[in-house]
């Protein structure tokens, strides 16, 4: 592969990357409206840079592949943290789990978890490409880029709904 400099869409994208595990990281120094405000800021912002970035497809021999860089140990740790700072208000009620078809019982999803997952995500592109020849930064964004259309996109979305709901309620019980 050639090397080329990165375009706009992908330096906004890495830099959105970056932001958002920064922003899990220190998820215990937030509160909750705070974490919860950030995370309406961040989360569209990075739907819609990946959905634009513009990657050049790998050759045949090339394999798109984002190695783990995020320790379990770690990924517990974020999981809890943020537990914890939602509270109460982690849980949430998933109407686009696969196995809800067959359901008659709601089945819960947890914010932190699914935060969790798009920080694993986000944490091993960015670990992937620092330090990293602009070779390897290409096929990271081809890799992050089909991750995001086969599994992380819709991750995303879906945490959206409650968040959303969340700091939406939250102006609502002060006017009563």
């Amino acid at each position: 592969m050639e090397s080329t400099s990165l375009n706009n869409n992908s330096l906004a994208f890495i830099a959105l990357c970056n932001e958002y595990c920064m922003a899990i990281e220190n998820a215990r120094e937030s509160s909750h409206d705070e974490f919860i405000a950030e995370m309406l800021r961040l989360l569209p912002r990075i739907y819609i840079s990946a959905t634009d970035l513009r990657v050049t497809p790998l050759t045949d021999e090339e394999d798109a592949y984002l190695e783990n860089a995020l320790e379990e140990d770690y990924y517990e740790s974020v999981r809890r943290n943020i537990e914890t700072l939602m509270g109460a208000d982690d849980l949430y009620l998933e109407v686009f789990e696969d196995d809800m078809k067959y359901s008659d019982t709601p089945i819960a999803a947890s914010i932190s978890e699914s935060l969790a997952d798009l920080f694993q995500v986000l944490y091993n592109f960015v670990e992937t490409i620092k330090n990293s020849p602009q070779t390897m930064i290409n096929v990271a964004l081809v890799a992050i880029k089909d991750d995001f259309a086969s599994y992380w996109s819709q991750i995303l979305c879906n945490v959206l709904r409650p968040l959303n709901q969340l700091s939406h309620s939250i102006g609502d019980e002060n006017e009563y």
